[in-house]
């Protein structure tokens, strides 16, 4: 048994419950002043405010003093692409001369790019790569994250994504939740042919990742020049026989009906936003869907902003935030820029902006009865914070502000 106490924290702010907020409950935190956790375990035994101490600190193996600092639960990042080969800093004098995503994409570069480099990089170099990015998430903030595969469109590459989450799930402290992803972009080789490769993926790919056990959830790119919206049914709706979890990327560049569709099939969770309509927004509501808003992809491509205010206040969609950490569109980690962007572009609350990156995102990864809030009987993933409250957090950018991270009750920086 070891046991950690956490005492003199300024504010300890938190969402409460292990389900997606939406409407004016994403706005619902809870603040203490002057409190203390009391861990065992790697579990949040106990949690007290106005000075008083759960136990003495005599009983605790541990003791760390929170110098009237900002207590919040451990960031979850619920989007990420961090199993990859190569860079693609060579595509920014495209960029600057124009070319968008899908021009790139239809030219070969783009997501094509780092498929090639995937493919040929190795387990142990993916792992290597990969172990490091946990390891800067980690002092970022972020204690849970999902990742998904995507950069293979074929089954041994796939796997090997797969398994590289699966060894590093086992190694790292972070917690990761897998989500398998081959319908990310179409292959040369299968242009005009798109049904076709998504009969592979639904009757080949998935049932053998299925009885391999490497991933909770799966993902497709609904977009233009990519999959079209019955395209999209058909691999969701085998997914869903086969037992994963649903998820979409919709609406990033073109309304072709992604979040219409995420809505209609209960995916737990649409990608992107960026363009979603008034009818997007009713079906993702009528069905539960949560919205990952990744700002800071539209920031990279100087694109336009996920409607997140409209989603909260109009629709009562469950808001999420996440980095959409990618060698393309996002090549930042930084979960704290993302909670500035919130602030910033989305113009949410802090305290709608620390739901969005605690509880709503945990809910969208199957991780809501673990993480995302600071409670009794939850693990103790939290953060201290080189801060008095959220709004400094949303109001510093370009610093790290995470002055001590705690995962299950380890403290990791």
């Amino acid at each position: 048994m070891t046991t950690l106490l956490v005492k003199n924290i300024g504010i300890l702010q938190t969402p409460v419950g292990s389900y997606s907020h939406r409407g004016r409950e994403q706005s619902e935190n809870i603040r203490l002043k002057d409190s203390a956790i009391f861990i065992k375990d790697g579990i949040i035994m106990e949690i007290t405010d106005g000075g008083r101490l759960p136990f003495s600190e005599s009983e605790a193996d541990n003791v760390i003093d929170a110098g009237k600092r900002l207590v919040t639960p451990g960031l979850v990042d619920g989007h990420t692409h961090m199993v990859f080969g190569g860079y693609r800093q060579n595509e920014i004098p495209l960029k600057l001369k124009g070319a968008g995503y899908l021009d790139i994409l239809r030219a070969g570069g783009g997501i094509m790019d780092t498929v090639r480099r995937t493919r040929t990089a190795s387990f142990d170099e993916l792992y290597v790569k990969t172990k490091g990015f946990l390891d800067e998430m980690m002092s970022l903030g972020v204690t849970t994250c999902e990742a998904k595969s995507g950069y293979g469109l074929e089954l041994e590459t796939e796997i090997k994504m797969l398994r590289v989450l699966e060894k590093l799930n086992k190694d790292h402290d972070m917690d990761i939740v897998p989500t398998f992803m081959p319908a990310h972009a179409v292959e040369d080789i299968w242009k005009g042919r798109e049904e076709e490769y998504i009969h592979i993926c639904c009757q080949e790919m998935m049932p053998e990742i299925k009885r391999l056990g490497l991933a909770d959830y799966v993902d497709v790119f609904t977009e233009d020049s990519v999959f079209n919206k019955e395209q999209s049914r058909e691999y969701l709706e085998c997914a869903r026989k086969l037992g994963f979890g649903l998820k979409i990327h919709a609406d990033e560049i073109e309304a072709i009906g992604g979040s219409v569709l995420a809505g209609e099939m209960k995916a737990v969770s649409a990608e992107h936003l960026i363009v979603i309509n008034d009818e997007g927004m009713k079906s993702m509501a009528e069905g539960g869907t949560t919205a990952m808003c990744l700002p800071a992809t539209s920031f990279y491509l100087g694109a336009a902003f996920a409607p997140a205010r409209r989603m909260i206040d109009e629709f009562k969609i469950p808001v999420a935030m996440a980095t959409d950490f990618n060698p393309g569109s996002c090549p930042s980690l930084n979960l704290q820029f993302v909670i500035n962007l919130g602030y910033l572009k989305y113009r949410m609350t802090p305290e709608e902006i620390l739901t969005a990156v605690t509880v709503n995102p945990a809910c969208a990864i199957g991780k809501g009865h673990l993480a995302g809030t600071l409670e009794k009987g939850k693990q103790a993933d939290l953060v201290i914070w080189e801060a008095p409250d959220m709004e400094t957090l949303c109001y510093r950018f370009g610093s790290n502000l995470a002055k001590t991270v705690i995962k299950k009750g380890k403290i990791i920086t």
